[in-house]
């Protein structure tokens, strides 16, 4: 039995907003709808970030579509808050539509950092947002391969004596990556000033557009690029991604207290767990702690900094980012509930500051 889009919206008219004494699609905050057989997927915009009645409402928009047209629907309500406005991230004009950017960053490479840039984007742009995703690794960029783009190559248009690059869309992202200018199997053997000459191309002459979200997949450890991204942008917060590992934890330390440094100073946002425990995918209740156990969350207590979540090592994952198709796709799967939390997470953090 198939169930119209048309029923579900007459349904949430009867779901009411405490505050407003009026219903969430009278009010226009119901932005989304999608029905696929008997899953439904609603996007609720709330004005406040932090609204007091977002629970409330939830439950009775589940409740209600049960109640009023079928109790064998499966229901996932998301909510987008309000970006709050920045100034500008730059005084570039390419950037100045961009409102916030995201470093995600390791202090080593094989922690996953890449994965965790990619379904953090991902995972924004399903909540509603313009996002925009930028693979800053130089000698390692990775995000062609994980969103099945290796052989894209973006186009360019000329905009008085310049070429302005035109980010490649995808998944509901803009993406642009140092690997889409070279052969997939060619190693990058640049010295410093020419890889920082290419950032600065990335970031100061690509046609970005309005973005809320600008995701940078940042290279690990510290180098002139770090210095050339940070002095470039106005990065609004950085993602710190380690695995539990002690060898991890201590070249995280070092990432922590690069973006601490005065002359770089970017707000941590906090730190993410990656490979925090394995589960074989025909025992989902069971957990080894093969890297050690939420090393990440007692290095954030330790610096006095948030701990934003674990992502479990399961197979899944290495599928989907060998496959070039995000697992943050996947809404209802264990690893998509995982980053949708943690890109609200962040969306929350930065509304903060």
């Amino acid at each position: 039995m198939s169930f119209s889009k048309e029923e579900i919206r007459i349904a949430l008219e009867k779901v009411i907003h405490p505050e407003h004494g009026k219903n969430i699609v009278e009010l226009g905050y119901l932005e989304g709808l999608k029905v696929e057989e008997n899953d439904v997927f609603i996007t609720i915009h709330l004005p406040k970030i932090n609204d007091p009645f977002k629970t409330s409402i939830e439950k009775a928009a589940i409740k209600t579509i049960q109640t009023l047209v079928s109790d064998k629907l499966n229901i996932v309500v998301k909510f987008r808050t309000p970006v709050k406005k920045e100034s500008k991230v730059t005084n570039t004009d390419k950037l100045s539509g961009i409102n916030k950017i995201i470093a995600v960053y390791s202090g080593k490479g094989g922690v996953g950092k890449s994965t965790i840039a990619v379904n953090l984007a991902v995972a924004l742009a399903l909540k509603g947002y313009k996002v925009g995703l930028l693979d800053a690794d130089v000698y390692g960029p990775s995000i062609p391969k994980m969103t099945a783009l290796e052989n894209a190559r973006p186009n360019a248009i000329q905009e008085g004596t310049k070429n302005i690059i035109v980010p490649i869309e995808k998944f509901g992202l803009k993406i642009l990556s140092i690997g889409f200018f070279v052969n997939p199997t060619d190693p990058v053997v640049w010295r410093g000033p020419m890889a920082t000459s290419v950032i600065k191309q990335l970031t100061t002459e690509a046609e970005w557009g309005e973005l809320d979200y600008l995701v940078i997949d940042f290279p690990p450890g510290t180098s002139d690029v770090h210095l050339t991204l940070v002095q470039t942008l106005k990065i609004s917060g950085a993602v710190i991604v380690s695995t539990p590992q002690n060898v991890a934890l201590s070249d995280a330390l070092k990432g922590i207290n690069m973006f601490r440094n005065k002359d770089i100073n970017v707000p941590i946002l906090g730190l993410v767990e990656n490979m925090a425990w394995f589960t074989p995918e025909n025992h989902p209740d069971e957990k080894y702690y093969i890297f050690g156990k939420e090393g990440c969350k007692k290095l954030a207590s330790s610096e006095n900094l948030d701990f934003l979540g674990q992502v479990p090592l399961v197979q899944g994952l290495q599928e989907s980012s060998d496959s070039g198709e995000p697992i943050a796709i996947n809404e209802k799967s264990l690893l998509g509930k995982v980053f949708s939390e943690l890109s609200e997470k962040i969306v929350h953090k930065l509304s903060e500051k």
